[in-house]
């Protein structure tokens, strides 16, 4: 949220799911986590003696425990109105220009755009010599690996028209459907981009943020 708010973005609608209570009481109890607090313990009133809170306006929405990503899209449509707006699953770190991909967005006129990636090699490459031995190990270059989907999406309204209903998965029907009606544009992002979906990646991210040396950073 803070990459977007980097570029100007200040409204946020956040789709909830499993233990949303836990999203909600984070941010309506957002100044005990933030901000120095003064208590009367006798009338329980609290004052707020400094914050750096955020200029931002948030919107939980519950979109049901078990809804897929298209479905729980589909679910806040009225609270994103009319114009051109931003999505992205949560799970991933990239240090993409939001803005730039809203202008590349807006100068080619279609519904969707969605960052092309090139994730980091996972695997070695092992490149092998006469009875089995290993002549060199090399990683995996990312220019070989291909572009994927890397979950910042730029859309308009009516791009929703193409999501179902809850079972709906918004990176597979509604995205091949956008591309076969060419509707569905890339903006490639050249820059660091790292899912967190796994233990492993949680721990490398977290060494990043703990060097000082996190790209993401806003």
């Amino acid at each position: 949220m803070k990459s977007y708010s980097k570029h100007g973005i200040k409204d946020f609608v956040i789709c909830l799911g499993y233990k949303g209570y836990v999203i909600k009481e984070y941010f309506f109890n957002y100044y005990r986590h933030t901000a120095d607090l003064e208590i009367n313990l006798r009338t329980g009133e609290a004052s707020v003696l400094n914050t750096q809170a955020e200029d931002w306006t948030i919107t939980l929405i519950d979109t049901g425990q078990d809804t897929m990503t298209g479905g729980r899209v589909k679910r806040v449509r009225q609270y994103l109105g009319e114009e051109t707006f931003c999505l992205t699953y949560g799970d991933g770190l990239s240090d993409i220009d939001i803005s730039r991909e809203i202008s590349f967005h807006r100068e080619h006129g279609k519904l969707a755009t969605v960052a092309a990636v090139q994730p980091p090699g996972r695997f070695g490459v092992l490149n092998l010599g006469k009875d089995s031995n290993v002549a060199s190990f090399e990683e995996k270059p990312q220019d070989e690996i291909g572009w994927i989907n890397g979950g910042f999406f730029v859309l308009e309204p009516p791009a929703l028209d193409y999501i179902e209903g809850d079972d709906t998965s918004f990176e597979r029907a509604p995205l091949a459907n956008l591309a076969k009606d060419g509707q569905l544009m890339a903006f490639q992002h050249h820059g660091f981009w790292q899912p967190c979906d796994t233990l492993r990646d949680k721990r490398e991210l977290q060494a990043l943020w703990d060097a000082g040396s996190a790209p993401w950073k806003a």
